[in-house]
């Protein structure tokens, strides 16, 4: 059922129900109302009988026709019993079985087949004697009749009414979603920039427009780092094939010399490295971005890994100058484990500090670690060449290279892929930096306390 049907359907059906609901209220009331008025009749009626058959002889015939005329209308099917007490045996049925009810002069009431039957105990020269009258209360049954005809002309009416109503206000209601659903289809992926308008209402249709646009927002951003990866990965990769192809397609013009071979063979080995090394980080990268089934989730203590890192740095930059600053470590060595995967944090350290040694031309770095009940922090700071305040928001796309950074051996893949297995590992990524000063690293993760799931 469409949503539009559902809508009319609900209205229509509170509506009518409620309006049932007033109605047989109305009914009911008018009902209890009219029976109510009419034994009040009754109740006159009878004591002026009684009046009238037991103190006629008191009264003159001036008086009786002023009461007859006023008082004694005729009724539909109206009867009269007036009987001592003690004759109330001598009583047709079903009066007689009423005329036992009746204990006192305040009067009883009953209802037999729509004959209303009012009856009282009246005392006279010191007898009781019981007086019963009962009627049809024809025009009280057809003012009812036509209440109820009335009611439900109105119901019927107003049903059809409230349905034509509920199907224009549906229509109405769904406007904007029309609209949105009509926009919706004609954004693809050759035009992500298109946005929903959400209007001056602050509405919810406002707020799914707005989610819809950030969902946009996010789509496009992410279409854009995909083309440009694709295109950035294109074109690093095909720097080393050519120049590998190059270097093959000289050699092979012509015989050259031993030395001459061993120098194309020696450049071909340089860009078969470079290509080695960057097809590597392209599947780290791929790795870290979608499957992260498999890792090896153990317990880590930061401060040993940091030592392993510091090894691994001077096997590859012994000239390095890196210095630890432990007067900030926790007394007890449990605030610094962690749990997560050795070898990706490992990788993701490595680069991080080798960056600072590089891009410091081997001043000083220090390394300092840092420790509380939830969380454990590492702060890389060196005096580099810094990155230019414009192209920090650009550090975490990937293959970007700051302008002032072209000089120096990379691909632009490091700090990405740091960003995301520090994510994989609940924990955050902050740098700060400032052109011709350095650049400050703070990685903060949290401890086995607080058992993130790492996402696998």
């Amino acid at each position: 059922m469409r949503i539009r049907s559902k809508i009319t359907l609900i209205f229509t059906l509170t509506t009518c129900t409620l309006l049932l609901v007033t109605f047989v209220f109305i009914y009911y009331f008018a009902k209890v109302y009219s029976e109510k008025e009419f034994y009040e009749h009754l109740s006159k009626r009878a004591k002026i009988e009684a009046d009238f058959l037991l103190k006629a002889e008191e009264l003159d015939s001036l008086t009786f026709n002023q009461i007859q005329k006023e008082h004694l209308l005729h009724l539909t099917n109206e009867h009269a019993y007036v009987v001592p007490k003690s004759d109330q045996n001598t009583l047709p049925e079903p009066v007689k079985s009423f005329a036992l009810t009746i204990e006192d002069n305040e009067g009883s009431t009953q209802k037999i087949d729509s004959i209303a039957y009012f009856g009282i105990i009246y005392p006279y020269h010191q007898n009781d004697y019981v007086v019963i009258i009962s009627a049809i209360d024809e025009h009280g049954i057809n003012l009812i009749n036509s209440l109820k005809s009335i009611l439900i002309i109105a119901f019927i009416t107003c049903s059809i009414v409230i349905f034509i109503v509920g199907i224009y206000q549906a229509k109405q209601v769904l406007i904007p979603i029309s609209g949105i659903v009509k926009r919706a289809n004609e954004i693809k992926a050759s035009n992500l920039h298109l946005r929903l308008d959400t209007g001056e209402n602050n509405d919810e249709l406002a707020e799914l427009s707005s989610t819809f646009n950030n969902m946009l927002d996010r789509l496009e951003t992410s279409f854009e780092i995909q083309s440009n990866f694709v295109s950035n990965a294109s074109h690093e990769l095909k720097n080393p094939l050519t120049a590998i192809l190059g270097e093959v397609e000289v050699a092979l013009r012509k015989q050259r010399t031993v030395d001459e071979y061993i120098a194309s063979l020696n450049t071909i080995e340089k860009e078969s490295n470079r290509l080695e090394i960057l097809v590597k980080c392209l599947l780290e990268l791929a790795q870290a971005d979608h499957d992260n089934k498999g890792l090896i989730i153990e317990s880590i203590r930061v401060d040993e890994l940091m030592l392993i890192v510091k090894s691994d740095i001077d096997k590859i930059k012994p000239e390095n100058q890196i210095s630890f600053d432990f007067s900030e470590l926790p007394e007890t060595a449990e605030c610094l484990i962690i749990q997560g995967s050795q070898s990706l944090l490992r990788m993701v350290l490595n680069n991080i500090v080798e960056n600072a040694c590089k891009f410091s031309m081997n001043k000083v770095v220090k390394i300092k670690m840092m420790a509380n009940e939830s969380w454990v922090e590492i702060e890389v700071n060196d005096k580099g060449i810094g990155i230019p305040p414009q192209e920090l928001k650009n550090i975490f796309e990937h293959f970007y290279r700051a302008s002032n950074a072209r000089a120096f051996n990379g691909f632009g893949i490091g700090l990405p892929l740091a960003q995301k297995v520090i994510k994989i590992h609940g924990g955050s990524l902050i740098i700060n930096s400032k052109e011709g000063v350095g650049t400050n690293v703070r990685i903060r993760l949290p401890n086995y306390r607080q058992a993130v799931s790492i996402d696998r």
